[in-house]
């Protein structure tokens, strides 16, 4: 009998350890104060769900990956695609981006490279129906066609990517597993079974593994380091990128965040849209609450002693689960999962 309460005894303080940690490692305790340190709000924009950007810096303009997610989640079919904003003229403005009728897009993560004068290559990770792709667009002039698709089972769960190269990009699969028991042990017990894969120009594979919940990647200025956020880690992730592609671990960045997207500046700076507090988050996210943390980070790299800054941070009631901040002159462009609107500060 003694035992059998013994037993018990371990097995709720084990329970209890583990809701604590599952609590205090997503942020569940942190202190939420509003500080609006940037700027003022320049203009509010009504697009829903502007989970990602991609910035053109010579040619101002920001295409914009829009999908209502809140409506999905209710059943309904909200807006979703493509836009375009165009950066040289202000209150700024967004057009819809057409796409081929054949073509449903459900964007999520998506990145855009130069590849000559005024012309650019758009990837886009899109979701429709349980399966993923990558969808190539071209940019010519501020037109946009459409290319081609790309599929592998590679793509996992794809959340972000990033082009390094005409045809050329690395992206994350935010889950390693895709059985629901896999899937809880990663997001409730950080365990770090996802990876990040390369595309070559012809073939698919994976090039780093053991991340917990990877998110947003971006090269450094030199092309020789990636970056890649750990939602769940709250970390990021530093690698050398090899002559290959592959990836060689140089170390981790604590961020203290549940970091989504990641951005560089032109100076070399790092920054994202955050989620602080992911159990809030996973409730916003299910409609289980009105409002979900927002935090936006800038992070400045340097081997073994970076320096990580709060430039926003907001309880949700200005702006909902930020998942993107892109600076560009005095303004800086902060897009988010589910929300019903998007907001540009400036400084």
């Amino acid at each position: 009998m003694k035992k059998i309460a013994l037993y018990f005894l371990i097995l709720i303080f084990g329970l209890i350890a583990f809701i604590f940690h599952t609590f205090s490692s997503t942020g569940y305790f942190r202190d939420i104060e509003p500080k609006h340190d940037f700027g003022e709000i320049f203009q509010t924009i009504n697009l829903p769900g502007v989970e990602d950007m991609a910035l053109a810096k010579k040619d101002s303009f920001l295409i914009l990956s829009v999908d209502d997610r809140a409506k999905r989640r209710a059943g309904e079919d909200g807006l979703h695609g493509l836009f375009l904003l165009d950066l040289r003229q202000t209150p700024f403005e967004t057009k819809e981006i057409s796409v081929p009728e054949n073509l449903t897009l459900y964007p999520h993560g998506i990145s855009l490279i130069e590849i000559g004068p005024s012309q650019y290559q758009l990837a886009v990770i899109n979701h429709v129906d349980g399966k993923h792709s990558i969808e190539f667009f071209r940019i010519q002039d501020g037109n946009v066609q459409f290319d081609r698709t790309l599929q592998d089972p590679l793509l996992i769960s794809p959340n972000d990517l990033v082009l390094v190269g005409k045809d050329k990009f690395y992206y994350s699969n935010d889950h390693g597993n895709t059985s629901k028991l896999g899937v809880f042990a990663e997001n409730y017990l950080g365990v770090a079974a996802a990876n990040v894969g390369y595309f070559d120009g012809e073939n698919f594979r994976i090039v780093a593994e053991d991340l917990a919940y990877p998110n947003g990647l971006v090269p450094d200025q030199s092309g020789e380091k990636l970056f890649v956020a750990s939602s769940r880690g709250f970390l990021i992730r530093v690698y050398d990128i090899q002559e290959n592609g592959d990836l060689v671990k140089v170390e981790d960045i604590s961020i203290g965040s549940g970091i989504d997207n990641l951005e560089i500046d032109e100076s070399g700076a790092i920054w994202t849209g955050a989620h602080p507090d992911l159990m809030t988050f996973s409730a916003y996210a299910s409609g289980k609450k009105e409002f979900a943390p927002s935090e936006i980070l800038k992070i400045s790299y340097s081997k073994g002693q970076s320096q990580v800054e709060s430039v926003w941070l907001d309880d949700g009631k200005t702006l909902s689960a930020t998942s993107v901040a892109i600076p560009f002159g005095d303004y800086l462009f902060l897009g988010n999962v589910m929300d019903s609107k998007f907001l540009i500060l400036k400084k």
